[in-house]
């Protein structure tokens, strides 16, 4: 069954809460989560210039939204780019787009998807899944607000090697239960979206 916005949003919330933040992946998350200044937005579309666009938008809503408002966005996108390959080429685009519009040093995107993979390692790697969200998504960054985290330019690169090794400590028959809890969770939602779920 496809997922509503809401549904698709809310198991990308119960991910950053228990894989992102739970597992201590991001040094930025939790602040953002406490003060409530992500946005999360979701497209239904299954056409790739359609999300373009919409990648467009929220550049523009970010750059315009003052930071106490929106310090970072969320664009979730379930229904297209579901081919991982398809997605990293995309990638590339967005790039192109953020620097056409003078946004290079200004706006980063990090990128998320549930069949991530990183160069060099097999598909069942278990490091691949610090990158592995529910859904596909582009993860929209201030890049201030990843300086005043840590000016060390040193400790943010070595954020994705750190969590990786945190990975490998926890093994990936853990991680695939986290990740099978959250996907039972939010088709027990969709099948009773009344109930009234915790």
């Amino acid at each position: 069954m496809e997922p509503t916005p809401e549904q698709a949003i809310a198991e990308t919330q119960q991910w950053i809460q228990t894989v992102v933040i739970g597992m201590n992946l991001c040094p930025f998350a939790r602040k953002v989560v406490q003060d409530q200044t992500i946005r999360y937005q979701t497209t239904l579309t299954t056409d790739p210039e359609t999300l373009f666009q919409a990648v467009a938008a929220e550049l523009t809503l970010l750059t315009e939204t003052p930071r106490e408002r929106i310090e970072t966005s969320i664009l979730i996108h379930p229904n297209v780019l579901t081919d991982f390959l398809e997605y990293n080429d995309f990638l590339g685009a967005v790039d192109e787009l953020i620097a056409q519009q003078g946004l290079a040093g200004v706006i980063q995107v990090a990128s998320f998807h549930p069949d991530y993979q990183f160069a060099g390692t097999r598909a069942d790697s278990v490091e691949n899944y610090t990158n592995r969200s529910p859904y596909p998504m582009l993860h929209f960054l201030r890049e201030v607000s990843i300086t005043e985290v840590s000016d060390d330019p040193e400790f943010l690169e070595q954020i994705p090697e750190r969590n990786q090794l945190t990975l490998r400590d926890v093994g990936r028959k853990a991680m695939l239960a986290k990740l099978k809890a959250i996907r039972e969770q939010a088709a027990a939602q969709r099948s009773n979206p009344g109930g009234g779920g915790t």
